[in-house]
């Protein structure tokens, strides 16, 4: 995961355009909200990125949990929400130290294809510790080993074409192709999971779990999925 960080951490070139970047955003938190269950809850976004729709999100809960591995997004999120009182920020070391059930809703989206299988295994066990009993984990934008970078392209190409940044989008999908991003997902790879492998992994970390109908984001062809403790 540490190459993938050190992208995050860097100028990259990920999103076509602002606009594709804000609706990215947007589009995230709003389906994060559809899982929270009450004003009071407390939620981890887990390897949060630069989350710039979080102040939504915290308006939707009690208390909303920023955790970034990368340094250099972590201070621009610090500085960010440095007002709020419902948004705290912390390292993935500080969540060790977080008391134990203390969580209603913890979210990784977009987050296990840069993790390997160990790193995985860490994060689960960290988020179980801190689920309550009743709390669920939301795993989203989970890549299927059947599904190629093709569908990635076609479901960029149809929500710019939905909300009016095409030509940034085929502009974009040149630059993504000589650029460093390409360059990394080549050289590292990236992790994919089939319903039934993501499911048994999520057990033997303690979780029982099922695919909901609807991906978070964008992208139909990805996954998401809700986990439970398994009692």
């Amino acid at each position: 995961m540490d190459d993938w960080i050190d992208y995050y951490d860097s100028t990259h070139t990920i999103y076509v355009s602002k606009l594709h970047r804000d609706l990215h955003f947007q589009q995230i938190a709003k389906d994060i909200i559809g899982y929270i269950s009450s004003h009071d809850a407390v939620v981890l976004d887990y390897a949060c990125g630069e989350a710039l729709s979080a102040a939504k999100v915290a308006d939707a809960c009690g208390k909303l949990i920023l955790a970034e591995p990368a340094p250099g997004v972590r201070g621009r999120l610090i500085a960010r929400f440095a007002p709020s009182t419902r948004i705290r920020v912390r390292s993935l070391q500080d969540l060790r130290k977080m008391e134990e059930k203390s969580i209603d809703l913890a979210i990784m989206n977009s987050v296990i294809q840069y993790m390997t299988p160990d790193e995985l295994d860490a994060a689960f066990a960290t988020i179980r510790r801190l689920l309550k009993p009743n709390g669920r984990l939301i795993l989203g934008d989970v890549l299927r080993p059947e599904v190629g970078m093709l569908r990635d392209v076609l479901a960029l190409l149809r929500f710019a074409a939905a909300h009016r940044f095409l030509k940034d989008a085929m502009i974009g999908l040149v630059s993504t192709a000589l650029s460093d991003y390409r360059q990394l997902r080549s050289r590292v790879g990236l992790q994919r999971y089939s319903e039934a492998e993501i499911t048994a992994k999520l057990a033997t970390s303690g979780f029982s779990a099922s695919r909901a109908h609807v991906n978070i984001g964008h992208n139909p062809w990805r996954m998401t999925f809700v986990a439970r403790h398994a009692f």
